[in-house]
């Protein structure tokens, strides 16, 4: 005597279908936690490049051959302190075409700004109002980082994971 056996109550092959769903989801779980490594290190590269970038910004580099130190103000120093940012984020092989670098200074009330790196990515930020204006002089650095995910994930055109812009900054006072 033959019996039917159903469709669904057939074993052969059960691995092979259950792999063949779960696959896209593994893939895809992979990929997200690529990509949330790579912001996460993006951040804490930020955070150091702005903190180590004002501290340059007030201090100069720490060595007797460098002995004059940076004046905020000068025409040169929005330069070196965006070179002390960009060399901090050397890890992101675009950083100089996705990165903005904004020194501000605040003495006596006035407040002067330069800008390095790619246009557009800086609002309008500008250093808080110093508590002792006459004897000290306040130094705010402003990175911004347009953070573009390494593994580019679209469905029908549709990116799945976004572009962001983290910012991240410093500020340090001076004595005049």
């Amino acid at each position: 005597m033959i019996r039917g056996r159903s469709f669904w109550r057939e074993t052969r092959a059960q691995s092979l279908i259950e792999v063949a769903l779960m696959l896209p989801i593994f893939v895809l779980l992979l990929c997200y936690s690529v990509e949330f490594g790579y912001f996460f290190v993006a951040a804490a590269s930020l955070s150091s490049s702005a903190r180590n970038a004002a501290v340059y910004a007030t201090q100069g580099y720490s060595s007797p051959a460098q002995a004059a130190l940076p004046v905020l103000g000068s025409a040169g120093v929005a330069q070196s302190v965006a070179g002390v940012a960009f060399g901090n984020m050397a890890g992101f092989a675009s950083s100089s075409t996705t990165t903005a670098v904004q020194l501000c200074s605040n003495s006596n009330g006035t407040v002067s700004c330069s800008s390095t790196g790619a246009a557009g990515l800086l609002g309008s930020y500008v250093p808080d109002t110093d508590p002792e204006p006459g004897s000290f002089q306040l130094a705010r650095v402003d990175v911004v980082y347009t953070v573009r995910p390494p593994v580019p994930m679209t469905f029908f055109g549709v990116s799945i994971m976004p572009t962001l812009n983290f910012h991240r900054m410093a500020e340090m006072r001076v004595m005049n």
